[in-house]
């Protein structure tokens, strides 16, 4: 388990669930991960919050004036200067989706599409920082772009978050780079080389995976949630891995470390 006051600088700090079924969402990732649903807030147009034995890991909505909940997991990256952060990716061939707007004391927010096409949000905390509890059952573990263009993508993040680029992998076959806290040790995100296996009409996107204890038995249960699985459980050197989605859809990862 991974406990912290603040998110390194450019990396995920927050994930929120844009669904089109929120009373079920909120039945669905409670049952699931064991999630407590708190009650939306009007003040902020029904967000409401997950949370882990009274600690924040996840946010979800409906639809919010004219932006449709589209069941899509967003991520939101971390920034001390979110005017700054915005024009940089606007000067990198970014697009704002929407403009950075305060949300009460809690921070100020704004949603990106980055030159490859996914959707990325931005987060300055105020008083509220994001994740503050990693790598435990029903916690983030990871976070990860699949693009087309990964060249662009690792430009991107680099130049607007600030991230240092180690490249883990560079053939046809498996072309990685993690994305790296230049003021400090450890991994923050990933950028995978996804050209060879995204369906067509599939944009980039980021995804989220949830630390899970047993990836074989948590799909049992989601399965019996009405849950679906998108890609079977798998070993590989980063430990246990499945993509799945929930009942309306929403895709998420789960993980369970190696050994």
């Amino acid at each position: 388990m991974t406990t912290r006051d603040s998110a390194p600088l450019g990396s995920p700090c927050w994930a929120d669930l844009w669904t089109s079924d929120v009373e079920g969402s909120r039945r669905f990732y409670s049952d699931l991960f064991g999630w407590e649903a708190q009650e939306p807030s009007p003040e902020f147009g029904g967000y409401f919050m997950f949370t882990r034995d009274g600690v924040p890991v996840a946010g979800g909505m409906g639809d919010m004036g004219d932006m449709p909940a589209d069941n899509t997991w967003k991520i939101y990256l971390n920034t001390d200067d979110i005017d700054r952060t915005v024009k940089a990716a606007e000067a990198a061939s970014g697009q704002v989706i929407v403009p950075a707007m305060p949300v009460a004391d809690l921070g100020t927010q704004a949603v990106l599409t980055d030159p490859t096409g996914a959707v990325v949000g931005v987060w300055q905390p105020g008083t509220f920082p994001g994740f503050t509890v990693l790598d435990i059952q029903g916690a983030p573990t990871w976070s990860e772009l699949f693009t087309r263009d990964f060249s662009t993508a690792v430009d991107f993040y680099t130049s607007v978050f600030h991230w240092d680029a180690k490249i883990e992998g560079d053939t046809d076959e498996f072309r990685y780079s993690t994305m790296r806290n230049p003021d400090g040790e450890g991994e923050l995100a990933g950028v995978m080389d996804a050209s060879a296996f995204l369906p067509e009409g599939q944009p980039a996107h980021w995804s989220i995976y949830w630390h899970t204890n047993d990836t074989d038995a948590t799909i049992g249960i989601l399965k019996g949630l009405g849950g679906s699985v998108v890609a079977e459980a798998q070993d590989t050197p980063y430990g246990r891995l499945a993509t799945v989605a929930d009942p309306a859809g929403a895709v998420f990862k789960l993980r369970t470390p190696p050994a």
